[in-house]
């Protein structure tokens, strides 16, 4: 019987197509786990208010799904994110309606009513419902309305319709800011439900009496989209969103 034994560079040589073999192997599961999008990068934009509840849920429930996936997060205002979302800086973005801009798909994940937001030792703090007319001679911390236009002018609304005009005397891009000003006395906010799980010493909420206006939670991305690893987490969303 014949004795055959690799030399030294045969020995090389098999090592390197083992690894070959291997890399390759793994590249094929890596493109197949892309294609699906189960495996990437994803940048996702998001409104200050939406850290307090849903924005949470939906990042744990996909990364449970996901753990592959590379989230890139970063907080802007609705405007801000439709401008990343136009130049292609975000995939997808967490936002306030109304978006008008046809090169988005915008869908809502959920509605919720307005409370007001006040300094702990405010006099209205007493009373559990605050009726919009009490809130005339406030001044108001608001949003900019050049940042996001639709809970801006949800606002100014609902206070007009009440037959007053409200005193905008601070503005502020994050939601934390305007929160830390009510906290410091600089006056009240209206500001949506899901708001007051966001901590904050110093103030206080409390729900409006007889008020019918509710603001939306979406999410929006570009129309001509065609990431996978963006496909997959809009999906997610709908699952989580619709779960009971």
């Amino acid at each position: 019987k014949r004795h055959v034994q690799l030399t030294e560079a045969g020995h090389v040589f098999l090592q390197e197509a083992r690894q070959t073999i291997t890399q390759a192997e793994q590249a094929i599961v890596a493109a197949r786990k892309a294609g699906r999008g189960e495996l990437g990068r994803l940048a996702i934009g998001f409104v200050g208010s939406a850290t307090s509840d849903i924005l949470p849920t939906l990042i744990r429930g996909f990364h449970e799904r996901y753990p592959e996936v590379e989230l890139l997060l970063r907080e802007l205002t609705t405007a801000q994110q439709v401008r990343a979302l136009q130049d292609g800086r975000i995939h997808t973005g967490i936002l306030r309606p109304p978006i008008h801009d046809d090169t988005l798909h915008v869908e809502t994940l959920f509605k919720e009513p307005l409370i007001v937001a006040l300094p702990e030792r405010h006099p209205l703090s007493s009373q559990v419902q605050l009726p919009i007319e009490a809130l005339a001679r406030e001044h108001f911390i608001l949003f900019p309305r050049q940042q996001g236009s639709g809970l801006y002018d949800q606002i100014i609304s609902l206070c007009q319709s009440a037959g007053f005009s409200p005193q905008v005397m601070q503005e502020a891009i994050q939601m934390q800011t305007i929160l830390g000003l009510v906290a410091a006395g600089l006056g009240i906010s209206l500001v949506p439900a899901s708001t007051q799980h966001l901590r904050s010493t110093g103030l206080v909420y409390r729900e409006l009496q007889t008020s019918t206006v509710h603001v939306e939670m979406a999410v929006a991305w570009r129309k001509e989209a065609t990431s996978p690893v963006l496909h997959t987490f809009l999906r997610t969303v709908r699952e989580i969103i619709h779960q009971p």
